[in-house]
């Protein structure tokens, strides 16, 4: 078997020779450092990315199979984005700077955390028509000029890249990113101004997520009628923090649920059955609105200090639900010992099906390189 038919055998509760050994990638700095002690060239470490064939070179030295992150990605969002802009600079090296989404971040030297966010561009209806929703209109460029990995080489969609996807016949899994119908709202009003929003303009903040939505589906709908064959699809939110959602369940089921209840049926008429949704932190709340709405494998699962598993959900949901991720890459900073731990805790997890193993978020700096070679030696021994 090749990787892309061991994913789709586990997930599809199918028999399979070996599970595959799955990543999701890495942080800029992991890489750095890796550059530095050797293990990777200077190159390899600037020019990754999830899914490019670098990525694919990285992970065979390590002994991954592949980056669970490999999609194809439609512009889903604001086209085009804001022109990046220094809004103002300060006498110890730090700047406020207007990104792309119209957010001011402040920038600091060195500084690798996420960005404080100092003030948005979108707050009311008139920030909304004069600068956003222009921006939030469906064009066929949005996929015809976006990036296919074919096989060694990134290729536009329209110069090479569709053929190679109606060809099927790559041994890697491919899937279809669908965008994200509340995450990129959240991000580009802010936390606190996307919960202001629900009260003082329902009906705007209704028609943001209604537009925002109709995008994505379009993107979608457009991929899909090419003939184009995706393994899975796949959106993104990370609308959860620790203690569970940074949105209303109930308000999110009944103004988000059915974007995705249309999308997911749009797939299935492809016959896509697999359709995966990356959220950091405890999502247990928002689980049955996902799996609801035709979302049925939950990403990266991360462990965190709330100990997220597979296992609850599938004794709540059954089989339906299917997961990747859940393993906890925190022992990469450790030794041996913690790694063969980890993999005895992932065992019975394996053993209910439907559920591929991967580190719970990106690979982080602390993480040393011959822990995760270990690691992936390991898992292809235990796990035939």
């Amino acid at each position: 078997m090749n990787d892309r038919q061991r994913l789709l055998a586990v997930l599809d509760y199918q028999d399979y020779d070996r599970l595959p050994i799955v990543h999701f990638g890495f942080w800029r700095e992991t890489l750095d450092n890796w550059a530095r002690q050797g293990h990777l060239s200077e190159d390899d470490a600037r020019d990754w990315a999830d899914g490019n064939p670098t990525d694919a070179v990285i992970s065979r030295k390590l002994g991954f199979d592949f980056d669970y992150n490999c999609l194809f990605h439609p512009n889903t969002f604001l086209h085009p984005g804001f022109e990046p802009q220094v809004v103002q600079e300060f006498p110890d090296g730090s700047r406020h700077v207007r990104n792309a989404c119209g957010v001011i971040e402040l920038a600091k030297p060195g500084a690798t955390s996420i960005p404080a966010e100092i003030d948005h561009l979108l707050k009311a209806r008139p920030d909304w028509e004069e600068y956003f929703v222009h921006r939030l209109q469906f064009t066929p460029e949005r996929v015809t000029k976006a990036q296919v990995r074919v096989n060694d080489k990134m290729i536009p969609w329209d110069e090479g890249g569709l053929d190679f996807l109606k060809a099927d016949d790559r041994d890697y899994p491919f899937g279809l990113h669908c965008g994200s119908l509340f995450g990129v709202i959240r991000n580009t009003l802010g936390l606190v101004g996307v919960s202001y929003l629900l009260v003082d303009d329902e009906a705007l903040y209704t028609e943001i997520i209604d537009t925002v939505a109709e995008v994505c589906f379009q993107c979608t709908k457009t991929a899909l009628e090419s003939g184009a064959k995706f393994d899975f699809a796949h959106f993104w939110e990370d609308i959860c923090f620790k203690n569970g959602p940074l949105v209303i369940p109930e308000d999110f089921a009944e103004k988000v649920g059915p974007h995705y209840a249309r999308i997911t049926h749009l797939l299935g008429e492809y016959d896509i059955n697999i359709v995966s949704l990356d959220c950091d932190g405890c999502i247990d709340l928002l689980v049955p609105i996902w799996l609801g709405s035709g979302v049925n494998t939950m990403f990266p699962i991360e462990v965190g200090t709330w100990n997220a598993s597979i296992a609850p959900w599938r004794e709540q949901y059954g089989k339906d639900l299917r997961g990747v991720g859940g393993m906890n890459k925190t022992v990469f900073a450790r030794n041996r010992a913690a790694i063969d731990a980890e993999i005895e805790r992932l065992k019975p997890l394996v053993d209910l099906g439907g559920y591929v193993p991967c580190p719970d978020h990106r690979i982080a700096p602390d993480a040393q390189w011959d822990n995760v070679r270990y690691y992936c030696d390991r898992m292809r021994e235990v796990f035939v």
